[in-house]
């Protein structure tokens, strides 16, 4: 927290290995990703690397393939609803499904400001987010993007009151833990593969998809819910 939860080694083993049992624990439902302190992360650590005069050049594309892709696939496609409830943050923001912001947060693309490029997907969720005007804008200035302009942009969900944040954070969380999980899983690959499919093979995947979906327990008992006009109580399977 004191380093805004910059990302050093030891932190990236740690978030491997907490997705790792996030996904093999067949009983959790959603997840829910925050950071203790001011912020949520203020991306890399910079002490973590040496860079002095005279020092060899880090090989910052080896951290990105060892780190930070691997972490950002991971949290895109685990097969449940990932909210991000945070004060700070950027581009592991935009790799979750549902992103709650406090109304004081500020979202900074800084890489600009070293002479780097947005990395963790950040050039590729940017302009499908926000345009491409908006994109190159936040990417080459480096400017703060408050939380209520960037909900008026469709980069988040929504933004709360600083003190409602992780309030409204476990309410969703909450809800999304009662509903059919595997469905809301198959919204997201329907979702993710309709950027680059074209309207022709998505049609196939919702196709090849909702034929999945009619076959889990959540389907049954959502219809016998609705028709027996009760709340259902969905499994997640």
């Amino acid at each position: 927290p004191k380093s805004l939860n910059s990302f050093n080694v030891e932190m990236h083993e740690q978030m491997r290995a907490a997705l790792k049992t996030i996904r093999n624990e067949h009983n959790v439902r959603v997840m829910l990703l925050t950071g203790n302190g001011r912020g949520f992360c203020a991306g890399q650590d910079l002490s973590d690397r040496n860079v002095n005069p005279g020092a060899e050049a880090p090989d910052l594309g080896y951290s990105i393939e060892t780190y930070y892709n691997p972490m950002l696939q991971a949290i895109r496609d685990l097969p449940l609803p990932v909210i991000f409830a945070a004060g700070a943050g950027a581009n592991i923001a935009l790799a979750c499904d549902i992103t709650l912001a406090a109304r004081s947060a500020n979202f900074v693309q800084a890489f600009c400001k070293i002479g780097l490029i947005p990395d963790s997907g950040g050039t590729w969720t940017l302009p499908r987010t926000v345009g491409m005007a908006r994109a190159k804008g936040l990417a080459m200035l480096g400017d703060k993007l408050g939380a209520e302009t960037a909900e008026q942009w469709g980069m988040i969900w929504k933004c709360v009151e600083d003190d409602a944040l992780q309030d409204e954070a476990m309410k969703l969380a909450r809800h999304f833990a009662s509903q059919p999980t595997k469905g809301l899983a198959m919204i997201k690959r329907a979702l993710h593969a309709s950027t680059d499919n074209s309207f022709e093979e998505q049609v196939l995947l919702e196709r090849d998809l909702q034929r999945e979906a009619g076959r889990t327990d959540d389907y049954r008992e959502g219809v016998a819910a609705f028709m027996e006009k009760r709340a259902p109580e969905f499994k997640g399977n």
